[in-house]
């Protein structure tokens, strides 16, 4: 466990943030630091509605504890795998037994999904940690119970994921096969008066509160326009609407099988072997499995029913979904099945790892094509070579030693290697290029100590990277609105003031003999437009499509 927190550790304060959300989190999160405007966002001049605020009350806190924003940033995600892991053992000591309760957090680990979010500074990690503790305290109560303060924390949590992110109420989705379970008379009444579900509304209440009672005090105040627009954006259309008629990210119904299959890795190469073990359990009667199994399925029928998909919307199912094979684990990696494919997943990590270590270093042709347009500098496409050489010799030494033998611990071992060498090697290496500092450091040398920056279309982490020398002329505004904004700002101090533009949102109102390209980041290009480029007089009417949130 020791090793597992430190490799989820590594690499924690060696890199800032990079898209595509971490730096809008941490611009809204410094903004509450910074003006002390805790309860509605802003990214930039603008609220930021597309998310509630507690993931940013998270960052925020952690920046008041470290004063440091490149680990204050990842300190959550951080702090909730610890705690999913921990909340995941309990469940299954609970349910079963100690070592049960291991396998199920070992399980998790070795996930390549999981390791990916507990090294980003995004809000899946810790709506998977409330998760988690939701259903240990509905599992509690209605597996062990009765256990009233369990229900009510589990509920509690619940509401508290809602307000971290809107599906955060998944948890309560358990009670649905209970409820049939006891209908059928599969588990026994709960001891106690039937007043005790209301503890299911009142905690989820409890959770809600936390946020949406000081936002209806806000609302109920004299308020702007803003706010009331933030209230419907927030409540209504990133949520129902969001889930029922999604206007991006539209995806198959079948699309979370591929995610599964991918970033599910290595433990769904055991699914084979699982499924029809989970099958002789459920229909033994075997209502643990009944109810960790069913709910997954819910989960998963829930997000395939809405168009759009994203990877990280099935991550919550991953914990109960790994604690439904815990049990089988001891007998199946005794199998020759496992013997072959969990070795089989660690040598293709590092014959994939050597690959690509030797395409970049030696400079194939075939790996360039990734690189363009990523604002590498030779130095660090080289530190990833190298990095991702280390990485092979560890894991294909791995399986050298172990040879199958121990094949979980052999699938532990080498996500253990995977998130080190990422953390201290692959992430630090591509940070000046991903968190746009590299190209700052160049706009702001070209513009001089005492100038102001104004970004048009811009990308959060150009904004975090300016060093508190830029403005914005509102992130969802349509281009030739940011323009005119823009120009009006720039007449106010022509000598000292310039834009940071796109190439795709330069348009026909800019002398373009005199932009200068600045270079590229993010498969963007960019461009530094003078006060002296701006045809005075003229409108702009390029436009854009709806943003990619």
């Amino acid at each position: 466990m020791l090793m597992i927190a430190l490799s989820l550790a590594a690499g924690l304060g060696l890199r800032a943030p990079s898209p595509p959300d971490e730096p809008r989190f941490v611009l809204a999160a410094k903004a509450m630091i910074r003006t002390g405007e805790w309860l509605i966002p802003h990214r930039g001049t603008e609220i930021y509605a597309e998310k509630p605020p507690v993931f940013m009350w998270l960052q925020a806190t952690a920046y008041r504890l470290v004063h440091d924003w490149d680990i204050a940033f990842l300190l959550p995600s951080l702090l909730c795998a610890l705690l999913t892991l921990w909340m995941t053992s309990r469940i299954g000591r609970m349910l079963w037994n100690r070592r049960v309760g291991h396998h199920a957090a070992l399980a998790v680990f070795a996930t390549l999904q999981f390791g990916l979010m507990a090294k980003r500074g995004q809000i899946d990690m810790v709506l998977v940690a409330m998760t988690t503790a939701s259903l240990w305290g509905l599992l509690a109560h209605l597996l062990r119970g009765p256990h009233r303060a369990a229900l009510f924390w589990g509920a509690a949590a619940a509401g508290l994921g809602t307000v971290t992110k809107g599906v955060g109420f998944l948890p309560l989705l358990i009670l649905l096969p209970w409820v049939i379970l006891r209908l059928g008379h599969r588990v026994p009444a709960l001891p106690g008066s039937a007043w005790q579900w209301l503890l299911v509304p009142a905690g989820f209440a409890t959770g809600l509160a936390v946020w949406l009672v000081p936002l209806g005090i806000a609302v109920l105040q004299p308020h702007s326009a803003e706010v009331d627009a933030y209230v419907r954006e927030i409540l209504f259309r990133q949520t129902a609407t969001r889930y029922v008629g999604a206007w991006h990210h539209l995806q198959p119904a079948w699309y979370y099988l591929q995610v599964i299959a991918t970033l599910w890795l290595p433990g769904c190469l055991l699914l084979p072997r699982l499924v029809p073990a989970w099958a002789r359990r459920v229909a033994r009667g075997d209502t643990r499995q009944i109810l960790l199994i069913s709910w997954v399925v819910l989960v998963l029928l829930f997000f395939s029913a809405s168009p759009g998909k994203r990877e990280v919307y099935l991550f919550p199912a991953l914990p109960l979904l790994c604690l439904a094979a815990a049990p089988l684990l001891p007998g199946l990696l005794r199998q020759r099945f496992a013997r072959i494919v969990l070795p089989g997943f660690t040598a293709l990590i590092g014959a994939a790892s050597l690959v690509l270590a030797m395409a970049i270093l030696m400079q194939a042709s075939w790996i360039q094509p990734a690189l363009t347009g990523r604002d590498l500098d030779p130095d660090a496409t080289a530190a990833i070579g190298y990095w991702a050489g280390a990485l092979a010799a560890a894991v294909l030494a791995l399986a050298a030693v172990l040879r199958g033998r121990r094949p979980g611990l052999l699938a532990v071992l080498t996500m253990a290697c995977v998130w080190t060498v990422y953390g201290v090697g692959f992430m630090p290496a591509l940070d000046d290029a991903a968190s746009a500092r590299q190209l700052m450091h160049r706009v702001l040398q070209a513009i001089g100590p005492t100038a102001e920056l104004g970004l048009v279309d811009f990308r959060e982490q150009n904004y975090l990277q300016a060093d508190g020398r830029a403005t914005d002329f509102g992130y969802r505004q349509p281009w030739d609105v940011q323009w005119r904004r823009a120009r009006r700002w720039v007449d106010d101090a022509p000598s000292r003031r310039w834009i940071l533009v796109t190439d795709k949102a330069l348009g026909p109102c800019v002398h373009t003999r005199e932009v200068r390209a600045i270079g590229q980041s993010n498969r963007n290009a960019w461009q530094l437009v003078p006060a002296t480029a701006l045809v005075h007089g003229c409108e702009s009417t390029i436009n854009r499509g709806d943003i990619d949130e």
